[in-house]
């Protein structure tokens, strides 16, 4: 899926050479000891302790080798002391990475018998840090503010959300989509400019014809159809036609064959995202679907119908929920149940990602009514309840704007027999006409990527790292107000431009 155990975030530490050394030795000694002390949640990346910085000239050299190291992914940046914030300009114009800034203090209490002026001249992070936060604010930088104690739960929670959105930020600058075939013909939200998302966001997209795909079809020998075949009998429930002798057994060894070609071709590419669509499908049997579903589910980004920008974005957010509980997946704002306050039930014609159920996918096939192909062979399940996150990319031509809804998925209320795909349920924050109307006003796609392990913060802190808009549906969330949030980001951005 993605190893974080290789990557770094450095903890860089501000002061000046003022109060003398043995004022600095005990900075170090402090900035050291809280380094080793930011063990984040479920998030194995590491917080690197960097000599204390007391010079432009060390913190200018800190910051290009942080933009030049591969392990690097963000700078955690503290004022220990006053560091006069002058000495910060250089470094922070020329740095790349994400920035997060720790308003913290290393001591918890005042010691209230013993405080004296050495204490004082010590523990200045109160004053040092807005020294640092005006200098940030006065260059319009992107960064994470999190204040607190180090050692507190919430803080360190704060700086893991972060942490996984500068991976996803990190893994993004050498993401490569590939795109077999073009956009479904004639739809809008779909395309996008693909130089401004490698300029903005980093994504490389690359085009090919389905020829690509099925030319990997000659390297594919039946044993491995026969060994993945296998697979599918153990980890799924397949239905009757798909089973040994089965009538259309024939079906899923084709769908297998298209797994191990797409596997192939993508792990040859270094492509970590792709998109298909039904429209572009000349020289397969089927439309790629349990092939679709399971590349997901090992970390791969999806978009039907040619959308690299969800295929995209998906990848980002499984690099961001990489070990949490809850999966996620590439989905559609299908169709709607207009009782009980309005439900969305969420789907698509085939792929979505099994991470997100927790019963045993059932392996089944049934005909696809555009396309004019064979019958597909898909995994049939319902995502399991619990708050989830829905978020699209879109291209708003002068830039590119993410809309976040926050939805908790349900049970359906009764059995969906006859609804031969995966699916999920949801009731949108903080109510349906409200998140639909926000929705549609915002401009938002019908495809999205759906997370139940991530939260809005995560993709927050993603698009403010990629100085990408980002609009939040919640149950804070009122019309009027965004309404307003719309026009003034309209206005602030045509400024900055």
């Amino acid at each position: 899926m993605f190893d974080f155990s290789k990557l770094e975030l450095w903890f860089a530490t501000g002061s000046q050479h003022l109060y003398g050394e043995e004022t600095l030795r005990q900075v170090a000694a402090h900035a050291e000891e809280i380094a080793r002390g930011l063990q984040l949640p479920a998030t194995p990346v590491r917080v690197v302790f960097k000599p204390v910085l007391t010079t432009a000239e060390s913190i200018y050299q800190l910051c290009l080798e942080a933009n030049s190291a591969a392990s690097c992914i963000g700078i955690i940046a503290w004022m220990h002391t006053f560091s006069p914030a002058q000495m910060w300009i250089a470094g922070l114009k020329s740095l790349r990475k994400p920035l997060a800034h720790l308003h913290t203090q290393y001591n918890e209490e005042l010691p209230w018998p013993t405080i004296d002026m050495d204490f004082m001249n010590l523990n200045q992070a109160a004053h040092g840090d807005r020294e640092f936060g005006f200098l940030a604010s006065r260059m319009r930088l992107n960064r994470k503010v999190v204040v607190g104690f180090w050692r507190d739960a919430g803080v360190l929670q704060e700086l893991a959300v972060w942490a996984r959105a500068a991976a996803a930020w990190h893994d993004a600058q050498q993401l490569k989509v590939a795109r077999f075939g073009d956009n479904m013909r004639n739809v809008a939200v779909t395309e996008g400019d693909k130089v401004e998302a490698a300029l903005r966001l980093g994504y490389s997209v690359r085009g090919y014809g389905i020829g690509d795909l099925t030319d990997q079809f000659a390297h594919i020998s039946e044993g491995e159809i026969d060994r993945l075949t296998a697979e599918y009998d153990n980890v799924y429930e397949l239905a009757e036609p798909l089973q040994k002798n089965g009538p259309q057994r024939n079906a899923l060894r084709e769908a297998a064959r298209i797994e191990l070609a797409l596997r192939r071709f993508l792990d040859e590419g270094g492509f970590k995202a792709f998109t298909d669509t039904f429209e572009d499908l000349h020289g397969m049997a089927q439309l790629p679907g349990i092939a679709a579903q399971r590349l997901m589910a090992d970390g791969y980004g999806f978009g039907g119908e040619g959308d690299w920008k969800t295929a995209a974005l998906v990848r980002s957010m499984k690099v961001m929920a990489a070990g949490l509980d809850g999966g996620t997946s590439f989905m559609e704002d299908y169709t709607y149940h207009l009782k009980n306050g309005g439900q969305v039930l969420g789907a698509h014609m085939l792929e979505i990602c099994p991470s997100i159920t927790h019963d045993k996918p059932r392996a089944e096939i049934h005909p696809l009514s555009i396309g004019g192909k064979s019958d597909p062979v898909r995994l049939v399940f319902t995502a399991a309840p619990g708050p989830a996150v829905n978020a699209s990319l879109v291209d708003m031509g002068e830039r590119f704007r993410m809309i976040v809804n926050q939805v908790s998925v349900v049970e359906p209320e009764q059995p969906l027999p006859k609804l031969p795909v995966a699916r999920a349920l949801w009731n949108p924050e903080p109510d349906f006409q409200t998140a639909a109307k926000a929705w549609i006003l915002a401009g938002g796609a019908h495809h999205t990527g759906f997370s139940q392990a991530l939260t809005p913060e995560h993709l927050e802190d993603f698009a403010g790292m990629a100085g990408v808009e980002f609009l939040l549906i919640d149950s804070q969330t009122s019309l009027r107000e965004f309404r307003n949030e719309l026009r003034w980001n309209d206005a602030a951005y045509r400024l900055n431009r």
